[in-house]
């Protein structure tokens, strides 16, 4: 069979199931199978595909995943995170669009905290949203910082979607996951930024309030007991990656132990509490973990087929430069982006765009960085951006989907610029992961 037809009949196969809305994991499977029968040789071919599977599954450096969504699971479902968030709103006083910043402050803490951008925006929301709204907020200036904020788990460690790119692609874990640090606060800085400066231009779109100003003890001393132990849970993680001390494995093992220690401490760990935490870091695990071992046997009849080098070597026929190659698969990304969710993104897209990468000479840190700031954009991109679906969850039933959307708009506009500079300036995700090596 001609490459050509083999990526047809795989790709497209897949592209049908997905859009007759057949879950994810499922679509893979049965594309699997059907590939193992054409391709790999009948039955034998399924024993095979059953193997390849099982191999995918049983790479270590995958156990990060798990453990990563469990530290922000915990302090999720304990209540921490909210105590985290109501000590910055205690300390942030008298400032345009007090409340949309203490949304970006408290998502960058938190995204310091947990793997997960659902349980990010869903703290933030559940905190936040409906005092905004009460006094008088835009819905963009209340709504847009908490989608956009909460998206940035997805580049500061710990990452779970970090894990399983570096994971996939061959890619250091410890330096992709220290390589989103700095894209990570500068996205949070943009966002500042801008609500500062729209806020100045119009303060109606966030009246100002009195707000009640304690002495400044009392302002600090929340964030002295919630904050602080909290972020040393992220030097835990990050500084034993960087100082080369822990793999990424052994830090998020680390991570999540400090992360229950510390809801122990505050008195705030129940028994339904770490019962609930688990449960849902067991099921999204479990989703993930399916998806990888589906994905991976599916790159590997691409291979098989031909499917892989035929269009690489398509591709190659039109003698594009590297720049516009960077370009055409960034497109690409954020399409896709608009319809499907990023670990679908990440497993069709992969086993094309890394030998790209490779054949063009990027740095594949940096096309790592690249890619998961792609990701954190498509969370908010509508139709289907899944923190559009999860905001939408915790919003009053006044707020309609096109008021959602409408709030994503600006922040959409802030991260293509961000994702811009990193395009131009490689150094701002690639400088830390080089002292890292030094």
């Amino acid at each position: 069979m001609l490459w050509g037809a083999a990526l047809a009949l795989l790709l497209g196969t897949l592209v049908l199931l997905m859009a007759l809305g057949v879950p994810v994991a499922i679509g893979f499977l049965v594309v699997n199978l059907l590939g193992g029968m054409v391709f790999l040789g009948g039955e034998a071919g399924l024993d095979q595909v059953a193997r390849n599977t099982m191999a995918a599954l049983s790479n270590f450096s995958l156990a990060p995943i798990p453990l990563f969504l469990l530290m922000g699971e915990i302090l999720f479902h304990t209540g921490v995170a909210f105590k985290a968030i109501e000590a910055i709103d205690k300390l942030i006083a008298r400032v345009p669009g007090r409340l949309s910043l203490v949304a970006v402050v408290g998502g960058v803490v938190f995204s310091s905290l947990s793997g997960s951008t659902i349980a990010n925006t869903a703290v933030l929301g559940s905190a936040l949203l409906p005092d905004m709204l009460k006094r008088g907020y835009h819905p963009t200036i209340a709504m847009g910082p908490i989608m956009a904020t909460g998206s940035i788990a997805m580049l500061i460690p710990p990452s779970a979607l970090a894990v399983l790119l570096g994971s996939l692609a061959g890619i250091s874990i410890s330096k992709l996951l220290i390589a989103g640090v700095i894209p990570g606060i500068l996205m949070g800085a943009v966002f500042t930024l801008y609500i500062l400066g729209r806020c100045l231009i119009n303060p109606r779109v966030a009246p100002a309030y009195d707000v009640e100003l304690p002495p400044l003890r009392e302002r600090i001393m929340p964030v002295l007991v919630y904050v602080l132990p909290l972020l040393s849970i992220f030097v835990v993680v990050v500084g034993s990656i960087l100082a080369g001390w822990a793999t990424p494995t052994e830090s998020a093992a680390l991570g999540s132990c400090a992360a229950f220690v510390a809801c122990v401490l505050y008195g705030r760990m129940t028994w339904q509490a770490l019962s609930k935490a688990l449960r849902e870091t067991a099921k999204i695990a479990v989703m993930i973990l399916f998806i990888i071992g589906a994905s991976l046997a599916f790159a590997q009849i691409l291979a098989f087929s031909g499917a892989s080098n035929g269009l690489l070597r398509w591709i190659d026929g039109f003698g594009m430069t590297p720049f516009a190659m960077l370009l055409a698969m960034l497109l690409v990304l954020l399409f896709l982006g608009c319809f499907m969710d990023q670990v679908s993104m990440i497993l069709i897209t992969l086993p094309f765009f890394i030998p790209l990468a490779q054949g063009f000479g990027f740095d594949l840190i940096w096309f790592g960085v690249l890619m998961l700031v792609v990701m954190e954009i498509s969370f908010t991109t509508p139709p289907f951006g899944l923190l559009i679906y999860v905001m939408k969850g915790v919003a009053p039933p006044s707020i309609t989907i096109g008021d959602v959307y409408r709030a994503t708009y600006p922040f959409i506009v802030l991260e293509l610029l961000v994702l811009a500079m990193i395009v131009l300036l490689p150094e701002i995700a690639v400088w830390l992961p080089e002292q890292m090596s030094r």
